[in-house]
């Protein structure tokens, strides 16, 4: 027998607003929602609860219960944390996941990049090389998430970015994001501009091979 996920009353009622062109909207309060949906304000309360944890919903004071336009990371972040407290096993498989993402989808997304785009890339490379030759040295952590999401901020595909937005909340969860010596930062910093100076140039047959060595590396770390 197939294994089947029910669906949450409110989830159904988002969806139905949704189809109706009715999204993102202002949504009655918990007393409205319970008499048109015609369940518990108790029960609803819960699955209220549920849908702000997938980023479907927020709730806030004198604003009342708001639908919010659909993202994918939030709810792909619920079960990775879990997982990855589970068995660190459980990251390294979706780091691998990521990687076979950006491989593929890397023409096509800088392909759709702006001059904007790849002017703001270059700034992120040149604010990472100031923290790592500042005094006190500084982990660019900021400029690392920032970089990999710009590459890929204008592909219209909202599951391909929540996957590579959850892998970063991830990379932060495990602690990759508060040390690595210097000599790793340097050479991963060094394919990160080697990478711009390759998209900036439109050289796909570049930048590849270029993201596939900065993967290696992460892996040699990981190992490590």
């Amino acid at each position: 027998m197939v294994e089947t996920y029910p669906l949450s009353d409110f989830l159904i009622y988002l969806s139905e607003r949704a189809s109706e062109g009715d999204h993102p909207c202002s949504l009655p309060s918990l007393s409205g929602l319970s008499e048109q949906m015609d369940i518990s304000v108790t029960r609803l309360r819960e699955q209220l609860e549920v849908a702000k944890a997938l980023g479907l919903v927020e709730v806030r004071p004198r604003v009342g219960i708001r639908s919010l336009p659909y993202k994918f990371a939030p709810s792909v972040w619920q079960s990775l944390f879990f997982a990855i407290k589970l068995d660190h096993k459980y990251f390294e498989d979706f780091l691998d996941l990521r990687r076979h993402l950006e491989y593929a989808y890397l023409p096509q997304a800088v392909e759709a990049l702006t001059i904007k785009d790849k002017e703001a890339l270059q700034e992120l490379i040149q604010r990472a090389w100031e923290k790592l030759e500042g005094r006190p040295v500084r982990i660019p952590h900021e400029e690392h998430r920032k970089f990999h999401l710009t590459i890929f901020q204008r592909l219209e595909n909202v599951f391909v970015i929540g996957l590579l937005e959850a892998y970063w909340d991830a990379y932060e969860a495990v602690g990759l994001d508060v040390y690595a010596d210097m000599k790793y930062l340097e050479k991963v910093w060094n394919y990160h501009e080697r990478l711009v100076e390759a998209i900036v140039r439109d050289e796909f047959e570049d930048a590849l091979p270029l993201l596939k060595d900065h993967f290696d590396l992460l892996m040699d770390r990981l190992v490590c």
